[in-house]
């Protein structure tokens, strides 16, 4: 029997919240597919690999203040890390019986990625700039690369057109990843973790992610633009605004005080940006089917 802690440092949801650049791959895919051509991979990385990335890193790092989704983690237990375990190779077996040998195997480098990032022996998470080159090159483009192999079961054609969506999802989790790290910097020294948004400090951090942001719409303008589809651009604005409005008001927050450059207020932004972004490519999807 699960303990229910176990279960909830998965953090289940937090898959929501990476949900958009599986859709992004699916809105773009113009061949024929069936809902088991979506259902399975997207079971398969949201339900499985990204749970199973969660769970072993709050195994390893035994946090005792908040993290992603959970503002007070319980402590994990054994179980916890067998669990991943079983979850990752599901993910990989499931992947290949029931998707493709091909987008089974591109799963293997996700999650040894993911293994590294976390485990006491490598540890990439502790050096600022590798960590965070890791994290945005496996939940950004990387993922739109597997999402793509899932569904269309055809490797994605990497060429001058299809990096500039690539690179745009990788500059959008950059954009993201270092204001999680902005609350928890005492917390991440004290595990001997220098995270991005520490070396970069709390106005550094906004400034940084901003200019992510700003990189990763100049990156949708020109893949959009190649495929004339600069309508899809414009319906990415108006998603892009409520993310905006409230990343420059928490930013004018952190200004006055740095106290606001708390778990509240990443959460908000996670939250609101998940939001806007999954409902802007769900009605991409919508559009594009209907073409």
């Amino acid at each position: 029997m699960l303990d229910k802690n176990t279960i909830k440092l998965l953090r289940l949801p937090f898959s929501l919240l990476l949900m958009p650049i599986f859709l992004l791959a699916l809105s773009q895919i113009n061949t024929p597919f069936t809902w088991l051509d979506v259902l399975y991979p997207f079971l398969i990385i949201h339900l499985l690999v990204y749970p199973a990335s969660n769970g072993y890193n709050s195994y390893v790092d035994r946090d005792e203040h908040s993290i992603g989704i959970l503002e007070r983690p319980p402590m994990p237990t054994e179980q916890l890390f067998y669990l991943t375990l079983v979850m990752d190779f599901a993910a990989i077996i499931g992947g290949a019986f029931l998707v493709s040998i091909p987008f089974s195997l591109c799963l293997v480098p996700y999650i040894l990625a993911s293994r590294a990032y976390s485990s006491r022996q490598i540890r990439l998470k502790k050096y600022p700039i590798i960590g965070f080159l890791v994290v945005i090159f496996f939940q950004g483009a990387f993922t739109y690369y597997i999402s793509h192999l899932g569904i269309a079961k055809a490797f994605l054609d990497v060429n001058g057109t299809t990096i500039w969506i690539l690179a745009a999802c990788s500059f959008q989790i950059g954009g993201v990843y270092p204001l999680t790290q902005i609350y928890q910097h005492q917390q991440d020294l004290a595990d001997g973790v220098v995270t991005i948004s520490y070396k970069l400090g709390y106005n550094g951090t906004f400034l940084f992610s901003g200019a992510m942001f700003l990189l990763c719409n100049v990156c949708y303008f020109l893949y959009f633009d190649k495929i004339n589809q600069l309508n899809s651009f414009y319906i990415l604005q108006l998603f892009f605004i409520p993310i905006l409005v409230f990343f420059v008001y928490w930013f004018s927050l952190v200004l006055k005080n740095e106290v606001n450059a708390n778990f509240k207020n990443t959460m908000l932004l996670n939250l609101i940006a998940a939001f806007c972004m999954n409902a802007c490519f769900a009605v991409l999807l919508l559009k594009n089917s209907y073409q």
